[in-house]
């Protein structure tokens, strides 16, 4: 299944005289890079994957302030960005700071993993494994970091943890509907030239859909089940369940 770096329900019983706004144009998806073994032993470790999530979601940094942050080392830190910028996955911010306290930020291309592209090569299982348990303890590491903070009741309400358990759907299906929830995503994403509105905040949506084996298992199910292969969701995109409804 796919990993892309790139839901929720509509609400219902919105009055009929409002006036509706004009729907925005889809953005164009960017073309992504498509991560190989190479690249992907080059970014399938712990620190570096904080080092660029940071990155990812605050924009560029020394190895000073991101040591800083991840109460590492300066110099491990500076050997790690430099790792990262050679399988291109960041590149050095030209045109500020200096030969010694370099600027580094993330290239701006959207990545994207196939795990089924590295099923039969037992060589880099072991990094796919890497990859995907660091990716869902930072998705696990900002909802709990949110939960934590105090927040105002209009983002609190605005906000969700939910999740829908009780679908049936063909792989055909399940592939649409992420293809929908995208496309969603997709026309709410900022235009790069534009200032958000003041009143506006970084705001993250996570998806992982995926299919469960039914209990008790049908014979079919359970001899069809591939113990050496490793499955993932999407990255960077929301939820949603018949549980829908906002943290408190």
């Amino acid at each position: 299944m796919p990993t892309d770096e790139p839901s929720e329900e509509p609400t219902a019983g919105a009055p009929l005289a409002e006036p509706l706004a004009p729907e925005r144009p889809e953005r164009p998806e960017r073309p992504a890079r498509r991560i190989d073994a190479r690249s992907l032993r080059g970014l399938a470790h712990p620190l570096r994957m904080k080092i660029f999530e940071l990155l990812n979601l605050d924009g560029p940094a020394t190895a000073t302030r991101l040591a800083e942050r991840l109460g590492e080392n300066t110099g491990t830190v500076s050997w790690h960005l430099r790792h990262l910028a050679e399988h291109g996955f960041i590149e050095e911010e030209t045109g500020r700071g200096t030969k010694r306290e370099r600027w580094w930020r993330r290239v701006p291309v959207p990545n994207r993993l196939e795990t089924t592209d590295f099923r039969d090569d037992p060589d880099t299982r072991g990094a796919v494994s890497v990859y995907l348990h660091e990716l869902l303890a930072q998705y696990f590491d900002r909802i709990n970091t949110y939960l934590a903070e105090d927040w105002p009741d209009e983002w609190r309400n605005a906000g969700t943890i939910s999740d829908w358990s009780r679908m049936w759907l063909t792989p055909d299906q399940l592939a649409a509907l992420n293809d929908e929830l995208f496309a969603v995503i997709r026309r709410h994403l900022p235009d790069e030239n534009t200032e958000p509105d003041p009143a506006a905040l970084p705001v993250v949506v996570q998806l992982q859909s995926f299919p469960r084996r039914r209990y008790p298992a049908r014979p079919a199910e359970a001899g069809n089940a591939d113990a050496g292969s490793t499955g993932a969701g999407n990255a960077d995109a929301g939820n949603a369940d018949e549980q829908q409804g906002s943290a408190e």
